[in-house]
């Protein structure tokens, strides 16, 4: 008989339970207990001063002394702090417009060319692998392309305003068109996930209920709408609610095209200047448990919604 060991599976799991726990639940729950300190760039760490000073034979002596670090608990102060703050607000708000224009242009955009790609097409394995380029290229190559579009002196867009006889915008300054500007660049560079994922979700739908409408003389639009969104509804709600998560904490493009302008700024790219150039740890991470309470209680409240709506219309 063969004898199984019942610890073996736990082997297996260990290391990547490791690797989870080095790397995200330490860093978690460090980041939360600095939101309830008042650690900056200047009481974080013990500093050791080197003291110079000349004696009467003319000898150097040098004396050291240690300054310890004075970070200490200060409850939910930095909290109020950016509850209290008119500039979170208005980037909550710049969040917000960032987030919601980028999936619904993603989503419809995806959605219009999966529907073109689920058709009979000749070389449409060619035209796929096209469209999956934006998504294929890293992410800073596409930022710095796009960058470079919006360039106010030698861009693209601007040789082509002016050849129009039009005058040149200020594309990555002007707070309306910095925002255009990397809102354009996610969208060109997220689309093809929806697409692809979309694309999977429609061929996943039986011919036959297409079938049986067609015979039922039910029209192209009447078919879409009983049929291919109700199939796709599963699909979509989950890869609506990934692209929510992914695109409020996308940081890269914002900073990488527009860099330090406040005009542009979200909640991950505020969190960011605040720990990194202004060395306000403390606040940095309660900035950052902020943006993790709103996406968890967001993603809650969606998933519960969706569950709902199944339970009802069974």
């Amino acid at each position: 008989m063969l004898r199984v060991n019942r610890s073996t599976p736990y082997l297996f799991l260990f290391p990547g339970f490791g690797m989870m726990l080095l790397l995200v639940f330490l860093p978690l729950v460090m980041g939360i207990s600095f939101s309830f300190q008042n650690i900056t760039q200047r009481n974080a760490y013990d500093k050791t001063f080197k003291v110079t000073e000349m004696q009467a034979d003319g000898s150097v002596l040098i004396t050291t002394t240690q300054k310890p670090a004075t970070a200490k608990f200060v409850g939910l102060e930095n909290y109020r702090k950016v509850f209290q703050s008119q500039d979170f607000w208005k980037v909550f708000g710049q969040t917000l417009i960032w987030t919601f224009a980028n999936v619904f242009f993603h989503f419809v955009l995806g959605l219009g060319l999966a529907l073109i790609l689920n058709q009979h097409l000749k070389l449409k394995g060619w035209w796929r692998a096209l469209l999956l380029i934006p998504w294929a290229v890293p992410s800073y190559i596409t930022a710095f392309s796009w960058r470079w579009l919006f360039n106010g002196d030698y861009g693209l867009f601007n040789h082509i305003l002016v050849g129009l006889g039009l005058d040149r915008i200020s594309w990555l300054s002007d707070s309306f068109w910095a925002m255009f500007a990397v809102i354009t660049t996610n969208i060109w560079l997220g689309v093809p996930f929806m697409m692809i994922t979309l694309l999977g979700g429609l061929q996943g739908i039986p011919e036959e209920l297409y079938e049986a409408a067609q015979i039922d003389g039910a029209s192209k639009w009447n078919q879409f709408w009983n049929v291919t969104l109700p199939m796709l509804k599963p699909v979509a709600m989950v890869t609506v609610l990934l692209g929510i998560v992914w695109t409020f904490n996308m940081f890269n493009i914002i900073y990488l095209v527009t860099q330090d302008n406040p005009h542009t700024d979200i909640l991950a790219t505020f969190a960011f200047k605040a720990f990194f150039v202004r060395g306000e740890y403390g606040l940095a991470c309660a900035y950052a448990v902020v943006i993790l309470i709103c996406l968890s209680l967001f993603s809650l409240l969606y998933l519960n919604m969706n569950k709902d709506n199944q339970t009802s219309q069974a």
